[in-house]
């Protein structure tokens, strides 16, 4: 295989050090369009696409319930799914099986919904489908199957954000939390717990977005709490620290200049499966794209997929599908979705649909054995990008795989 790990945890690694200060304008052999925001921007339809209101109700949802909105049994999906001989730890070995006894034992599930108590996360917290931060691979060594790859690895919920508590795992190291888009295991000591008075008090506060990622954050004595992160609305009566300019009060309208606000910010990101190392996958860039401007998306891309006006793909030729986004896509405000990987349509330049994504990287067959080519951060592309790539396989595209479109403002 071509492209080996360990220069892949050193790109990772370095990348994730600082944020680039100068775009390049392409991304030589996988990219051959503009990779400045500003570029597509010309005929967006400016407009308001939402209501603080209509935002606030799906943002604060999780603290007007009295009990968890789902069932034992969806809670427990990880423990009915994971198969014991599947699986590979970090070190490439098979998990023990006394390890995978006591992860069970310390789910505590004979405990749900005993605690039923309102929180919220101090700091961004990544969400674990098992009370641990021990990683779960499949085949370590396989292409799209070892790092980043990790199946424990459920979301991840920005600092500040409402949380409902089900219950405790058994040594109370860990909570079983729901948010309004994601539930899963977090360790106690990342949540704090808010009386009644306290969260409604926030709810009606006003909000405050935030429009710069990666910036820190200090409470009102000047303590640090945490990094900012772009999707984060935070109620102007709670301890923080507002002189920043990194805050905007209420929603942004959707116009050119904060859209390609939000953009650029997300642009400085790189590849981070389920959130992992304060990062963004496919769905989450959508995600917190969207929240500034107020507009709830679901977490994965399969029900992101789902919202709005949804026009089926499935069935036409490479050719209609296109003709079909030319006719009905809406730029900036259209999703493009094919299984496991969700798009943003920003229009047409040069007769060519152009996307903005964050992919891991492109499927290749070298020599009958599959690869991948990995990019690992937000790009710029039409739906068919990386032709100059060695291994390059059409049949693997997004564009030839395409299921759906959705308007999500309709």
């Amino acid at each position: 295989m071509k492209y080996y790990f360990g220069i892949v945890l050193l790109l990772v690694y370095f990348t994730g050090c600082s944020s680039p200060t100068v775009k390049k304008e392409y991304i030589e052999g996988v990219s051959d369009v503009n990779q400045d925001v500003s570029f597509y921007l010309q005929d967006i339809n400016e407009n308001n696409i939402s209501s603080m209101q209509k935002y606030l109700k799906d943002y604060y949802k999780q603290w007007h319930i009295e009990k968890p909105t789902i069932t034992q049994q969806d809670a427990m999906w990880a423990n009915n799914t994971f198969h014991l001989e599947k699986y590979y730890g970090e070190n490439f070995q098979k998990i023990s099986p006394i390890f995978y006894k006591k992860l069970i034992e310390n789910t505590n599930f004979e405990a749900f919904a005993s605690l039923n108590k309102k929180a919220y996360t101090l700091e961004r917290v990544n969400v674990r489908a098992f009370p641990t931060n021990r990683m779960f691979f499949l085949n370590p060594v396989k292409a799209g199957e070892g790092f980043p790859f990790d199946y424990l690895q459920n979301s991840s919920i920005a600092a500040y954000k409402p949380v409902f508590i089900s219950h405790y795992s058994k040594d109370k190291a860990w909570v079983f939390v729901e948010s309004s888009f994601t539930y899963g295991w977090v360790p106690t000591r990342e949540i704090a717990f808010i009386s009644d008075k306290k969260a409604l008090e926030w709810e009606k506060s006003p909000q405050e977005v935030v429009v710069e990622d990666n910036i820190a954050v200090y409470d009102k004595n000047q303590n640090f709490i945490f990094y900012s992160q772009i999707g984060q609305m935070l109620p102007l009566k709670s301890n923080i620290d507002f002189s920043k300019n990194i805050f905007h009060q209420g929603l942004l309208s959707f116009n050119k200049k904060n859209i390609a606000l939000i953009l650029s910010q997300l642009q400085h990101n790189i590849y981070g499966w389920g959130g992992m190392y304060g990062q963004r996958d496919c769905s989450a860039t959508l995600r917190d794209f969207y929240a500034p401007f107020g507009i709830w998306l679901p977490r994965n891309s399969s029900k992101q997929a789902k919202i709005g006006q949804v026009i089926n793909l499935e069935g036409m030729s490479d050719k209609q599908k296109l003709a079909t986004i030319k006719k009905f896509g809406v730029a900036f405000q259209t999703l493009l979705y094919k299984k496991g990987h969700i798009v943003l349509y920003v229009g047409t330049f040069n007769n060519r649909v152009i996307i903005f994504h964050n992919t891991w990287g492109i499927k290749t067959i070298v020599n009958a054995q599959e690869g991948r080519y990995i990019i690992g951060k937000p790009i710029f592309s039409t739906l068919d990008f990386g032709k100059n790539i060695e291994g390059y396989q059409y049949n693997n595209t997004i564009l030839h795989h395409l299921q759906s479109m959705n308007i999500i403002t309709k």
